[in-house]
């Protein structure tokens, strides 16, 4: 078993206090970031509005690993984006850069010898060719078409060589391209929820009553003149704790449930007197098959009832929803 690495150097105070250091300094870099923006923000924001392909992210190291992250948040805030790696685009990955399309090359020195020997050939492609660097001086600056300014006064490594502010900065830039790239599109939640169906606003944005409704023979229901002791059956046949009460045609006159039976315990009714029609609540809760589920159990919520029935179009009882049907589907 190997031994156990010791750190005699190793105090806690100082990590702590590097933290704060690290904190700071990152925070100085954003303010100082925020200043340095100027025109070529909006020239790049254009461009990428305009770009009739995608916007084509690259990066190396650090960079490069920041590039993933802009492209990702962009594709999903309405802007078509990917990431092609700088040194296998010169190995023919280069195929996938279209003339439409925006290349943004981030690189914090500017120099990188990868991005470099492309630029020859994204300009015969007659790309639009946006740069990101902390050197406004660099090859990569003189070379693009438009140059957004990412310099750091200093990183937050204590060898000021580490990318740490510097990638920050990257970040928050490629953040602040996306939020104003989704705003100039008119963004929306529900075009949010169309790029993440399996998160939690996908769900709630994206899946109807009709996805999660009972339907078909599992929905309880019974005519006005339906006896009770046969009303009863069918309420617990299905096990949803209510029957709906319906005419000829299928339109909802009324609901039966647990509650109501209860009730008529209570009361000491005579329940074999009884029909459908005597004992219904008239007026329930009804969604619409082609309502989202999230305003189906705002509904539930509102009046504080556990199952609605649902609709068509022509106002038929086509199935029945209770907040169990909700909870499996992850909307509330």
């Amino acid at each position: 078993m190997p031994a156990k690495p010791s750190f005699p150097a190793f105090r806690p105070e100082r990590a702590l206090q590097l933290a704060r250091d690290t904190f700071d300094i990152e925070a100085r870099a954003l303010l100082g970031l925020k200043a340095r923006q100027d025109a070529s923000f909006g020239g790049a924001c254009q461009a990428m509005l305009e770009c009739t392909g995608r916007v084509v992210v690259m990066g190396m190291g650090k960079s490069g690993h920041v590039g993933r992250k802009i492209a990702a948040t962009l594709a999903s805030t309405g802007t078509p984006a990917m990431f092609v790696h700088p040194a296998e685009a010169s190995h023919g990955d280069l195929g996938m850069v279209t003339p439409g399309d925006v290349v943004l090359m981030i690189s914090n020195s500017g120099e990188s010898d990868e991005l470099a020997a492309i630029i020859p050939a994204l300009k015969r492609l007659g790309v639009t060719l946006v740069a990101m660097t902390g050197r406004i001086e660099s090859t990569l600056a003189q070379h693009a078409h438009i140059t957004l300014n990412s310099a750091v006064d200093q990183e937050a490594c204590p060898l000021n060589l580490a990318p740490t502010a510097s990638t920050t900065a990257q970040m928050a830039l490629g953040d602040a391209l996306a939020v104003a790239l989704l705003d100039a599109r008119g963004f929306r939640e529900e075009d949010f929820a169309r790029s993440h169906p399996g998160g939690s606003l996908g769900r709630k944005l994206l899946m109807h009553v009709r996805d999660l409704m009972r339907g078909g023979d599992d929905v309880p229901r019974v005519g006005p003149q339906t006896p009770f002791t046969e009303m009863l059956r069918e309420m617990t046949g299905k096990g949803l704790g209510f029957t709906a009460i319906t005419d000829d045609a299928g339109r909802v006159l009324g609901i039966f449930t647990d509650g109501d039976l209860r009730r008529l315990i209570e009361r000491g009714a005579d329940l074999r007197a009884l029909r459908a029609a005597d004992v219904m609540h008239p007026g329930p809760k009804l969604v619409s098959a082609d309502a989202l589920a999230v305003d189906a159990a705002d509904v539930m919520e509102q009046h504080r009832i556990t199952s609605v029935l649902v609709i068509d179009a022509s106002s038929v009882l086509v199935g029945a929803l209770n907040s169990n049907d909700l909870m499996r589907a992850k909307v509330i």
